[in-house]
């Protein structure tokens, strides 16, 4: 569903992806790793056209992920932001309606409603919390809004930006669940970009890890504490001392 090739990208005399290739095949769940700063997250961007590579392919679906209608190739897409980047000023059900209030998939405003409280349903919200604000929820409800949100539309691939962030265990490992029972429901392909090793073991089809601006092994989770990779054993078991230099 996605194949990324020889993707560069610099910021300046930053160089972040220095050759990135990925495969993530459809309806499978890839899982992104490695250190703040590495360049998950611009990958992710690349994929969407936020940012433009220096050089390199990008195809979704087998067709350039930059040519063609851009409306009818985002609406393909949902996503799970970080900080969750809820809209203040709406009240629950319209940001989880967001995409159907306007552009291309608008539906009528009591539909988008509907759709709106099923979806809050299905991440384990009651109906009475589509009219609270932002405001009125605590983190993992925020996220679990956030996440209802990313589903409304029901997209072909979702992207999860490190979805249990600021979360405790408990609402973490509840997050986790959501995204991989909602991910086999809906046969949607999804790529999470995250460093929380307890979502990578309850998320993931798929590993890549990333270090120095290439994927340094990708392959089965299943495969993934017997990989012999000096950077994914170092990661994954959090040691000081490996090829990845601790920032001190």
């Amino acid at each position: 569903m996605i194949h990324m090739e020889g993707i560069h990208k610099s910021f300046g005399s930053n160089h972040v992806l220095r050759g990135f290739d990925l495969d993530i095949p459809k309806g499978s769940s890839m899982v992104i790793i490695g250190g703040s700063g590495t360049g998950k997250s611009i990958a992710l961007k690349c994929v969407l056209g936020l940012v433009k590579p220096d050089q390199g392919t990008i195809l979704v679906d087998g067709k350039d992920a930059s040519s063609g209608d851009r409306d009818a190739f985002l609406a393909r897409f949902g996503m799970l932001f970080q900080g969750g980047a809820l809209f203040d000023s709406l009240p629950v059900w319209q940001n989880v309606a967001f995409r159907l209030l306007r552009g291309s998939l608008k539906r009528p405003r009591e539909e988008a409603r509907a759709i709106a409280i099923e979806k809050l349903r299905r991440v384990g919200l009651k109906s009475d919390v589509a009219d609270r604000f932002p405001a009125e929820l605590s983190g993992g409800m925020a996220k679990r809004v956030g996440l209802a949100r990313a589903i409304a539309a029901e997209p072909e691939i979702i992207f999860f930006d490190e979805p249990t962030t600021g979360l405790d265990p408990i609402m973490s490992g509840v997050i986790n669940e959501l995204i991989r029972e909602i991910v086999v429901e809906m046969g949607a392909t999804a790529m999470t970009i995250t460093h929380d090793m307890t979502s990578v073991r309850a998320i993931a089809d798929n590993i890549a890890m990333l270090h120095d601006g290439v994927i340094q092994w990708t392959g089965p989770v299943a495969e993934m504490d017997q990989s012999g990779d000096p950077y994914l054993e170092q990661f994954i078991n959090g040691r000081a001392e490996g090829p990845i230099e601790a920032v001190r």
